[in-house]
């Protein structure tokens, strides 16, 4: 009796994960890996999958009321439906928050994201170089919400981040859109990859397998 049950428990146990893994679920708050990590000398792949995989970084715009000083605001984001992820960080943020406050000034935004988040980065530290991390630099900007841009870019972000949909209607949450001019990023020993946006942007998802 005691064995049927350890089998049946295992099955459950196996089971459950089957099922979270195809419907996306999560573990301890992380979300489950939809894409196997690459190699980190596939620069514009890892990137794309570090920027896919992720759901959210921390967003830094200028600060006028602090004379001009980086402010830095954790943000959830989505770069596109699970599996098609287009690299580009689209976010949804109320104009109470001074970090759209301050985008509407300046647009001027960086946003970096860390692959601790993932859980895959094992023991080591955040700030190891095998801890991939990277930082796109550019300009944020709001979509006009009656744009086919703007509803896709919320439909992605209502798939990763549910919670989103119920939020209070009259904070005027917008969709935001970070157009990259730069991408920095650190996934190994050896200083930052070369890495341009054009070879960031045209590396597509489908890469990946191929490449691992």
């Amino acid at each position: 009796m005691d064995l049927f049950m350890i089998r049946n428990g295992k099955s459950a146990v196996n089971l459950m994960c089957f099922v979270l893994v195809i419907f996306g679920g999560s573990v301890n708050g992380r979300r489950l890996l939809s894409q196997a990590r690459p190699k980190p000398s596939n620069a514009a792949p890892f990137a794309r999958w570090l920027v896919s995989e992720s759901s959210w970084g921390v967003l830094s715009t200028i600060a006028d009321d602090l004379g001009g000083a980086p402010f830095g605001n954790v943000v959830s984001f989505s770069d596109g439906l699970p599996k098609e992820g287009s690299g580009i960080p689209y976010f949804y943020l109320t104009s109470l928050d001074p970090t759209a406050q301050y985008a509407m000034k300046d647009h001027r935004s960086s946003f970096t994201i860390s692959e601790y988040q993932l859980g895959t980065c094992g023991k080591v530290d955040p700030e190891n170089p095998t801890c991939a991390k990277i930082t796109l630099t550019g300009k944020l900007n709001l979509l006009d919400a009656k744009s086919e841009e703007a509803v896709t870019a919320k439909k992605s972000l209502f798939a990763k981040h549910a919670e989103m949909e119920g939020w209070p209607e009259d904070h005027s949450f917008q969709v935001y859109k970070l157009d990259i001019k730069d991408i920095f990023m650190i996934n190994f020993y050896g200083g930052p990859k070369p890495l341009t946006v054009d070879q960031y942007l045209h590396s597509g998802l489908n890469e990946l397998t191929a490449l691992m």
